[in-house]
């Protein structure tokens, strides 16, 4: 399996130094603790600092609190959606004495899921079309969606989620697939019928694997992320201080405009300031080292609530 390497890691760190207080203890939030790169390395970095991590996948929040044990009661771990971080502030400022000095958001799947044949996020592994975050949510899976949804509403989800332009012949093919008794549901499955849905001059114009946009648009419908950015921020900003930070990366325009249009709207309401006018993106010798890091984007605003609150 391949190991996950925390993205923007070293651009994150420097934005901690201005929001990390020199002395006293202080904590910080990682709303999306996935296995836990981003945590042990401010942990590490910053002595005085407590980290709560938050995570809906249970085997990653496992796994991440295993790997920190060692920091002790400077780590603690916590279940839930990101998006949930509105209801768990009240009892986090509770139980550690009062605001955050910042919240990281970081939208993107792990290595660890995608590379995981079983979890179904991935169009280059075999595996059941499942791709819910956390594989033991009650909600309907990828291969639910497929199979209970019709051409127009597939088309809209490809459309819109994917960002896909060729989103009604994708649709058509499914819908052609399922006619026969043949409904995709596993990856490969879903892979094949969109490559008969494209013409092979359409497929080469794309680049690269035709189905990437299919597959996260599936991704985001069944785990119900767009909806849960705003809201997430919403919870980091009743969560955090003034003078703390929020910070979010995201890995394509849809995340990245939920998270500019807040930032904003924010910063016209007077609730703080828009610390990078324009996203930092990662370093060439980054991207050259990991593939992930290429789409990535960071935004971070600075917390001054004013009367606001």
């Amino acid at each position: 399996m391949e190991a996950h390497v925390p993205v923007m890691l070293q651009e994150i760190l420097g934005i901690l130094e201005s929001f990390v207080p020199s002395g006293g203890n202080a904590f910080f939030v990682d709303a999306t603790l996935g296995w836990g790169g981003h945590s042990e390395a401010i942990l590490e970095k910053f002595p005085n600092l407590r980290v709560v991590g938050i995570d809906r996948d249970k085997t990653a929040l496992a796994s991440a609190a295993e790997r920190l044990s060692r920091y002790g009661t400077r780590f603690t771990a916590a279940r839930a959606n990101f998006g949930e971080l509105g209801e768990l502030a009240a009892g986090l400022k509770e139980e550690n004495g009062g605001n955050a000095i910042g919240v990281l958001f970081d939208y993107g799947v792990s290595n660890m899921q995608l590379t995981a044949p079983e979890r179904g996020f991935s169009f280059q592994e075999d595996g059941p079309l499942d791709m819910r975050m956390s594989p033991d949510e009650d909600i309907p899976t990828a291969a639910d969606i497929v199979r209970e949804s019709g051409t127009d509403e597939l088309a809209g989800i490809f459309r819109v989620f994917g960002e896909e332009r060729n989103a009604l012949r994708v649709a058509r093919g499914i819908t052609r697939a399922k006619e026969t008794g043949d409904a995709p549901d596993t990856t490969m499955k879903l892979v094949a019928v969109i490559r008969r849905s494209l013409p092979a001059a359409i497929q080469r114009r794309m680049g690269g694997n035709p189905a990437r946009k299919v597959f996260q648009a599936l991704r985001i419908a069944v785990n119900s992320e767009l909806e849960a950015i705003p809201r997430g921020l919403g919870g980091a900003l009743e969560l955090t201080g003034d003078g703390g930070g929020i910070i979010a990366v995201s890995y394509h325009s849809l995340e990245d405009r939920l998270v500019k249009r807040t930032f904003r709207s924010w910063e016209t309401e007077g609730r703080g300031s828009v610390r990078t006018k324009r996203p930092e993106v990662p370093s060439e010798e980054e991207t050259n080292a990991n593939r992930k890091a290429r789409s990535a984007k960071m935004r971070v605003f600075t917390v001054n609530k004013g009367m606001v609150f």
